[in-house]
């Protein structure tokens, strides 16, 4: 049986940031709209952090049963490494949507009724991406999952859960937080190209090779301070997003250095510190502008 910490560093608290920031940047959003809803906020937060922890332990799931993590390098996996019975990592994934639904059907009673069929899409995304028969994550689409849910989802869908309207602040704020989310998924799946190609998972980086990967990563981490600069027809202390420039660099140096392995997780981490700190420094501009 697995204990505590290991439960816990498989729900890999380091993807943390990928449902934190976009909650961050679309009250941000909100606030330039001078809608902003507390509460709904929160509710918001619960509803991302429920769905990726439920996703991290459905990936653990599906990739354990399938065998993808038998030579995984990286962090714990509960059913790769025998840690968890596969059932019971399920129940998890699974508790997890249940708690991120709650909060969900209670922000669109309150907001509009068609946020159940966004949550629901948003559910099956995160159990298909790895899960079924022919999961999309197997295939390439993972980035684009990741943009998509992380980024122009939970950013515009906490802007509009609060002021009640979607703007293109809030637009540049997702595609920011989109970015920098899919180059976390990015400088993940670099890692794992030797793993993936052996067990079939045609990821992105698979499909593209490692050269167009690192590449790729560096475009995405760019994204966001290009957004910065557009934000500043808004507000000039949207230039606070560029404070987390060095922290951008900081997270390809790994990946422009070549590392492989080992060497590239703190490429996964830092760029998740780099969307975050870029989160909290855009909100606060957007909240004083």
């Amino acid at each position: 049986m697995a204990t505590a910490g290991q439960w816990l560093e498989g729900a890999r608290p380091r993807t943390l940031p990928n449902a934190i920031a976009p909650v961050v940047a679309g009250t941000g959003a909100a606030a330039a709209l001078d809608g902003v809803v507390w509460w709904k906020a929160l509710l918001a937060l619960v509803v991302a952090l429920a769905l990726i922890v439920g996703v991290n332990y459905a990936n653990d799931y599906s990739d354990g049963i399938r065998g993808t993590d038998d030579d995984r390098v990286g962090p714990l996996r509960l059913v790769g490494s025998g840690a968890a019975a596969p059932a019971a990592v399920k129940r998890a994934a699974f508790a997890c949507f249940g708690v991120g639904a709650t909060a969900g059907i209670v922000l669109a009673i309150t907001s509009a009724w068609w946020l159940l069929l966004v949550g629901a899409v948003c559910i099956a995304g995160a159990w298909y991406y790895t899960g079924g028969r022919s999961p999309y994550g197997y295939s390439g689409f993972g980035e684009v999952a990741v943009f998509v849910f992380f980024g122009l989802v939970a950013v515009l869908g906490t802007q509009f859960v609060q002021a009640g309207r979607i703007d293109w602040v809030g637009l540049a704020c997702a595609v920011a937080v989109g970015s920098f989310s899919s180059a976390v998924l990015v400088a993940n799946n670099l890692r794992d190209i030797p793993t993936d190609t052996v067990s079939g998972k045609r990821t992105l980086a698979v499909r593209l090779g490692d050269p167009r990967t690192r590449t790729l990563h560096l475009i995405l981490l760019a994204v966001p301070f290009v957004a910065s600069l557009a934000l500043v027809a808004r507000t000039p202390w949207a230039l606070a997003g560029l404070l987390a420039l060095p922290l951008a660099v900081r997270a390809h140096a790994p990946v422009r250095s070549g590392g492989l392995g080992m060497h590239l997780i703190p490429a996964l981490r830092d760029s998740g510190v780099a969307m975050l700190a870029w989160a909290v420094a855009t909100a606060a501009a957007l909240f004083v502008a």
